[in-house]
């Protein structure tokens, strides 16, 4: 059986204890942590590997539709005690919206639809859906390049697309991206830079060489870095 790592969020204790005893006895679930400080996690959830998260709307610090516009590629289910956040809700794609008191079956479905969304995913989709200068742009995985930090805007990353296009991703950090690719066929070899390992033509202890061409035709050359070369090495021979 395949499980599926959730996070819940909810400022109220009792509430938080209560899902999470909830989805405690749902099989296919494994809640990785608990917050009832939404700041909190969303400072750390680009660090964390889960697909779902629960999410309280109404907490102070943040409001949970705030919160779920920050997170990209995961499986949202809010669970409030206001009904007229739905509208917004479901305009950020959400799986499911519970509205308190949560009745155990309700949330087992929820936690159902979430399940076969993310399982048709994984056999399906060859993109995620982000932010960019050009608005929600498809970036399909097998048509990335290279991933670097913009110039103008550090928050921002800069993908050089195969056909060399360029795009523009609005406000992502690398670990957060890099979770949004598929495990493995992305990685980081600098503090500014990533690449697609169909890319790798060559690497040395130093550089990597690409399979793209700067405008005098030669080879693109990229620094490989001491933070990113055991990593990058380990993959790369694998």
């Amino acid at each position: 059986m395949q499980i599926f790592k959730c996070v819940i969020v909810d400022d109220e204790l009792p509430s938080l204890a209560y899902l999470r005893a909830l989805c405690d006895d749902v099989p296919f679930i494994q809640v990785i942590k608990a917050y009832n400080d939404p700041v909190k996690f969303l400072k750390e959830a680009e660090s964390m590997d889960f697909q779902i998260c629960i999410l309280d709307i109404e907490m102070p610090g943040m409001k949970g539709i705030e919160l779920a516009a920050g997170l990209s590629n995961k499986a949202i289910i809010f669970a409030t005690a206001y009904k007229e956040y739905a509208a917004e809700a479901f305009e950020l794609e959400a799986v499911d919206y519970l509205t308190k008191p949560i009745r155990k079956e309700r949330l087992e479905k929820a936690l159902s639809r979430a399940k076969n969304l993310l399982g048709h995913q994984e056999t399906t989709d060859q993109f995620v859906v982000l932010n960019s200068n050009r608005g929600k742009i498809l970036l399909r995985f097998p048509e990335i390049a290279i991933i670097t930090t913009s110039e103008i805007d550090h928050r921002d990353k800069k993908v050089l697309l195969k056909n060399h296009e360029e795009v523009i991703l609005k406000n992502i950090s690398f670990q957060q991206l890099l979770n949004s690719l598929p495990d493995g066929q992305f990685l980081q070899i600098n503090r500014k830079t990533a690449i697609s390992m169909n890319c790798v033509v060559s690497f040395t202890h130093d550089s990597v060489r690409t399979t793209l061409n700067d405008e005098r035709g030669q080879s693109v050359i990229l620094p490989l870095t001491d933070q990113f070369r055991s990593s990058f090495r380990e993959h790369a021979g694998k």
